[in-house]
């Protein structure tokens, strides 16, 4: 299929509108068949459970073309497979994984023009999500949901080349002990809302949030899990019940031990032992690995070695060779790559 006549390279990050997307309703017990539709509009009672108590949860992924000029998706069964784990912790139905993949493939077949081309640095965004459609006013889970997909494509993440971050650490707390941190559950990025935005009025780009029960260990940002590089070159990420199992930093943490041949670790990380550390990135689906370079707590200058200039040596190993298997331009371990036929 012709690719749509676009300025791929200077799209931006934002929202544009595709074709058609992807809709299934929730009723009586089970979930429709679902269809594809042009109508970009969504239509719910004024009392509708994602509106009165925030009863929602989204995915994101990407579609590429690679080398060869296939369109691919990246590991979208663990997607699937988080949003299933999400909806459980909110009481809401699962869509069925297998059903999840199926209408993904259904929603970038239906946008295959907006897949931008490859070598463009752009991409197709995919954003599953679903929420509580029927009204409710007591406190309770809502009887009826809707799951819906839309794409929209996106420009390279780094535009104008990669500028390592600077982070705060944060004085709000993103997720409680056996909160909903781990899910991707709506409410965690609207509480992240406020402090990201005094975040930016003070001068910083993200906010490093602590563990809220002792202040001390290293969790996650707003939207992205934390990588660190040891001096010695080992990679390691935190382990914490309250941050979200980063489909991106497990594939990173995969790539720096089965392709570099890399010491890798998940555990506990605490604050104080930040500044000995060589590289620390900020791992997510947009950008796949966005350099940090200081991190201020509370008036404490934490500055890496890799400087503010660009990527650490070994993020940029890690970050080149995952995009690499992404497009295809090398071999992909067995089931990560979903080929659109």
């Amino acid at each position: 299929m012709e690719k749509k006549n676009l300025d791929w390279e200077n799209i931006g990050f934002a929202y544009r509108e595709t074709n058609k997307r992807y809709v299934a309703n929730f009723k009586d017990g089970s979930w429709d068949n679902g269809i594809l539709t042009e109508d970009d509009t969504v239509v719910i009672n004024e009392s509708a459970g994602v509106l009165q108590y925030a009863q929602t949860c989204f995915e994101g992924l990407k579609a590429y073309t690679t080398e060869k000029g296939q369109i691919v998706i990246f590991r979208p069964d663990l997607n699937a497979k988080r949003m299933a784990d999400s909806a459980e912790r909110l009481e809401m139905p699962v869509f069925p994984e297998e059903r999840f993949i199926e209408a993904v493939v259904e929603t970038v077949k239906a946008n295959a023009e907006y897949v931008p081309p490859y070598g463009s640095g752009a991409t197709l965004y995919i954003r599953p999500y679903m929420f509580g459609s029927s009204p409710v006013i007591g406190v309770k889970p809502a009887q009826e949901y809707q799951f819906r997909i839309f794409t929209t494509p996106v420009g390279p993440y780094f535009k104008g080349g990669v500028k390592p971050l600077t982070l705060c650490v944060s004085d709000f707390d993103r997720a409680a002990p056996h909160g909903t941190g781990h899910i991707k559950a709506g409410l965690n990025y609207a509480m992240s809302l406020h402090p990201i935005v005094e975040a930016h009025k003070a001068g910083f780009d993200e906010n490093m949030y602590l563990d809220a029960a002792t202040r001390t260990k290293v969790e996650e940002t707003g939207g992205a899990n934390f990588l660190f590089v040891t001096k010695d070159n080992k990679v390691i990420t935190p382990k914490s019940n309250s941050i979200l199992p980063s489909i991106t930093r497990r594939s990173l943490m995969y790539v720096a031990k089965e392709y570099l041949g890399l010491e890798v670790e998940e555990r506990e990380i605490h604050i104080d032992e930040v500044k000995d550390f060589a590289e620390c990135g900020l791992c997510g689906t947009a950008a796949v690995i966005s350099p940090v370079g200081k991190i201020i707590n509370h008036g404490e200058e934490i500055c890496f070695p890799s400087g503010m200039e660009e990527m650490g040596p070994i993020t940029k190993k890690l970050y080149q060779t995952l995009t690499d298997i992404q497009m295809g331009r090398i071999e992909a371990p067995e089931g990560w790559i979903k080929v659109i036929e």
